[in-house]
């Protein structure tokens, strides 16, 4: 099987590309596809002799959004678009990434694919705005929301944390903020199942949750990644209130995560097991 992956350098491009395998893919990275021109990328599509896409690119920076709607909007939603009518032209399945962002983050139970999405930000709304157009493409697909991605590439909560965690005794961390880390390996490994059974199955299109499990807050993370590198720093539990950010997060992040079970066989991984992995691959861990 051969898959076109638009992305090379980003956490989930760069884990499609490791656990790819026997997998043969074509990557697209920023000097081949411009992700703010969606015809181009589309072009892409229309020329590539892959049997399947992954959309691993995105515009991530939440608080940017805020004043750069624009361009999340040309990134998350328009080329997102033409990359899944392009596909559906082709007869290709597309694995596209979403997020938890889409939510309100009300309530305390996990929000269930089918649950009414309600954006509280500029970045939730340039990717609910993709999902749809994935969606009205008509085309075979999957929409995986997932939550918290972290990985050893690119800027991440843990990361952060490491650095912030050896400079400093203390950390106020926001701790009613809930939700699963997901390692940026496992849902990388998730698209590739995703993948080769949407060629064999396309009635399984449709949109699922992935997240990492147990959900947990920022603040408890913090807490696993410090005691896991070995870092003596502690952590103050701080509502959201006293970290204001120019875009709103979600309280509630939790993803039911069944119907990916139910459909592909694909369970909830463990992201302390995930974090070991990380901080070894970073050469953080405690010996």
């Amino acid at each position: 099987m051969k898959i076109l992956l638009f992305g090379r350098t980003g956490q989930l491009a760069r884990e499609v590309q490791r656990k790819a395998g026997a997998t043969e893919l074509e990557v697209l990275g920023r000097d081949a596809a411009g992700f703010t021109d969606p015809a181009a990328c589309a072009a892409h599509v229309m020329a590539t002799d892959a049997q399947a896409v992954i959309n691993a690119v995105a515009y991530t920076a939440v608080d940017r959004a805020e004043e750069d709607e624009e361009t999340a909007m040309l990134v998350n939603a328009a080329a997102p678009g033409a990359i899944a009518r392009a596909a559906a032209a082709r007869g290709l399945p597309v694995i596209h990434i979403s997020t938890d962002y889409v939510f309100d983050g009300s309530g305390q139970t996990p929000f269930a694919p089918g649950d009414t999405p309600a954006p509280l930000g500029a970045y939730g709304r340039s990717k609910l705005a993709g999902e749809d157009a994935v969606r009205a493409a008509g085309g075979v697909h999957v929409i995986l929301r997932t939550s918290w991605v972290v990985s050893a590439h690119g800027s991440n909560f843990v990361k952060t944390m490491l650095r912030l965690g050896d400079e400093r005794d203390q950390l106020s961390i926001v701790a009613d903020q809930i939700g699963g880390p997901t390692c940026a390996a496992d849902i990388a490994e998730a698209c590739l199942v995703i993948a080769g059974q949407l060629r064999e199955a396309p009635s399984k299109s449709g949109t699922y949750h992935f997240s990492g499990a147990p959900d947990i807050s920022w603040a408890d993370f913090a807490r696993d990644i410090f005691v896991q590198a070995g870092l003596s720093c502690t952590v103050e539990d701080i509502p959201s209130a006293q970290y204001p950010t120019p875009a709103p997060r979600p309280l509630n992040s939790r993803l039911d995560c069944l119907s990916t079970k139910a459909t592909f066989g694909i369970s909830r991984p463990c992201w302390s097991t995930g974090l070991t992995t990380i901080l070894s691959e970073l050469g953080a861990k405690k010996t």
